[in-house]
């Protein structure tokens, strides 16, 4: 059977497909039986020789890219979409029959490379890495997970159905969520409260459903650590994430280090937020509006996702010509998603498709400050893989770990700052970066909030929903200043985790903005003492791709691969001085 319904099902290039040296033209990657055939072919094929060996690893790669953009474009599909019938069909026959067959296929694969000693000799850069990876993937796979694996991602769907089909009303007007919430930056506290009421309210008609779906992915992940042999999920995925280069006790440092130094600078920002405000306590509906009573920031007109493109494309120009020239290869309807609207996925992202050679950008956007950031911060990524699309020959070592990732992607937010005139007057740039800053300051206690309640959360795999619920406002009161009122809000605050979906797509993967935020802000030093040096190392750390360990590519970027507060507390002390120079009166 083959399902290919999808509006991006059908975008690569025929060029791309005429110019495959190994996979047919015509070949189907939905096509259960096409994949059968062409992975057996390089399975049973001999190799006698490094000649051989490398040819061989290089149409597995081609192998991979086919099914690996085959594979986005559905998962693509269904976050534009959470509702049209065909795109769902699409999606649930990869998921459901593709994906489980491509596992053990992957596995065999890797192992026949693995068994094969002339590996060694492979002038690679970068080869040894990959063995590292693959080594680790052989010895975690087991052939009973695979099932057990598509029900983690059929809950997973379920999930993004639920968040997708969320929208409020609003002066006769329905809204999606991310609309919705940007007008909690309104002057009118009592707009702002009803807003923000009536999206709590809304997040919680589903609190039954979205603990339904943990409950279920919780025994379906403990299940599949027990399988591998593993204590936990929380060992399990510390291996599937190849973290090699760090432990679960270094993530506990990093939230000491939140806790001590961050979150008194968070409390200082808010306490000088209360006295502009002029109100008696702040509310969750105060973090967003402008403390001196100054109307919300328009970067772009938000019915027009080409003026958010334009503007953006104007900031890369001024940064540095290649990248603009990178950037202006994206267009809206192939390679952009940007609006926000109903049934779409919630959230931002950037995914690679491999063997057409282009990034995919998705985000919701509702024309607010922290869209420009998103955008910002997808194109790093997108930069990322186009440098080392470039530089790094072979497709299976251009994949850097996921910490160095969210390097390019918050160090292009902070080089780009200087530039963010395109969307703003001068005064309204300056307020444009305090409020970003703002933003780096309280993802930091974020980041540290929800990485500590995933570790307990995976430690402690027979908990209930109650002791689930203590943990987690536990977890909050550790990393929050005690200034913001919840009183009378104990239900939307219980919940509030709900609203992180990393919890349910991705478990475990939240601490790499924050290992990844004290890489940008080392980067973005440099770039205050010497930008154009800044911006060159940062870029030939991009083209590096895979071929070095994490610590590698954070010296290559400039930076030191810690999370200590030797490190730490200087640039936050940075940052707490910048906001300090762009806003005086603040």
């Amino acid at each position: 059977m083959s399902v290919t319904e999808s509006p991006f099902a059908d975008a690569v290039d025929p060029a791309v497909r005429a110019a495959r040296r190994f996979v047919p033209a015509d070949f189907d990657p939905a096509d259960v039986e096409q994949i059968h055939r062409l992975a057996q072919a390089l399975i049973d094929r001999e190799i006698d020789g490094v000649e051989s060996l490398t040819r061989w690893l290089e149409d597995y790669a081609e192998f991979d890219a086919v099914v690996g953009e085959a594979g986005s474009r559905r998962m693509i599909g269904k976050a534009c979409d959470t509702e049209d019938a065909e795109i769902d069909a699409a999606h649930r026959h990869w998921i459901e029959h593709v994906a489980p067959a491509l596992a053990p296929l992957h596995d065999r694969l890797q192992r026949k490379f693995l068994d094969d000693p002339r590996h060694a000799e492979l002038p690679i850069d970068g080869i040894d890495l990959l063995v590292r990876s693959w080594r680790t993937g052989v010895e975690l796979f087991r052939e009973a997970n695979v099932p057990i694996q598509t029900e983690v991602k059929r809950a997973v769907v379920a999930y993004d159905k639920l968040v997708g089909a969320m929208s409020v009303d609003i002066d006769g007007q329905t809204l999606t969520l991310p609309q919705a919430t940007a007008k909690l930056e309104s002057t009118d506290r009592e707009l702002r409260e009803s807003v923000w009421r009536q999206v709590s309210q809304r997040r919680l008609q589903d609190r039954v459903a979205m603990d339904d779906l943990f409950d279920e992915l919780l025994a379906h992940r403990a299940r599949i650590a027990e399988n591998a042999g593993l204590p936990d999920f929380r060992a399990y995925q510390w291996k599937a994430m190849q973290r090699f280069d760090y432990t679960p006790d270094d993530c506990h440092r990093f939230a000491d280090t939140v806790e001590k130094v961050v979150v008194p600078a968070v409390a200082e920002r808010q306490r000088r937020r209360l006295e502009r405000l002029g109100v008696d306590r702040l509310r969750p509906w105060d973090l967003a509006v402008d403390p001196a009573g100054r109307p919300p920031l328009t970067p772009f007109d938000p019915d027009r996702t080409n003026d958010l493109v334009a503007k953006s494309s104007a900031v890369f120009r001024a940064l540095d010509a290649s990248l603009a020239d990178d950037f202006d290869r994206l267009k809206p309807g192939r390679n952009l998603d940007l609006a926000s609207r109903p049934a779409k996925r919630p959230g931002g992202f950037q995914s690679a498709l491999p063997e057409s050679g282009e990034p995919f950008i998705f985000m919701n956007a509702a024309g607010v400050p922290r869209d420009v950031d998103t955008m910002l911060h997808e194109a790093g990524h997108a930069f990322h893989f186009l440098a080392a699309q470039r530089d790094v020959p072979l497709s299976f070592c251009r994949r850097s770990p996921m910490e160095f990732c969210e390097v390019a992607s918050m160090a292009m937010e902070l080089l780009a700052a200087p530039q963010l005139g395109a969307f703003y007057e001068p005064a309204d740039a300056a307020r444009a970066s305090v409020v970003h800053f703002d933003g780096v300051l309280r993802v930091f206690a974020w980041i540290a909030t929800i990485d500590q309640f995933q570790h307990w959360l995976y430690t402690h795999p027979d908990h209930t929903r109650d002791q689930r619920t203590e943990a987690w406002l536990a977890t909050v009161a550790r990393f929050e200043t005690g200034l913001v009122d919840w009183t009378g809000l104990d239900d939307t605050r219980a919940a509030d985790w709900h609203r992180q979906l990393h919890l349910f797509h991705y478990p475990f993967y939240y601490i790499e903005y924050g290992l990844a935020e004290v890489g940008a802000l080392q980067v973005w030093a440099n770039a205050r003492r010497g930008p154009a040096d800044a911006l060159a190392r940062y870029r030939a750390s991009l083209s590096l791709g895979g071929t070095c360990s994490l610590p590698d590519l954070f010296a290559a970027a400039g930076a030191r691969f810690d999370f200590g507060e030797a490190t730490i507390a200087p640039l936050i002390n940075d940052l707490v001085r910048e906001i300090a120079r762009l806003d005086p009166a603040d």
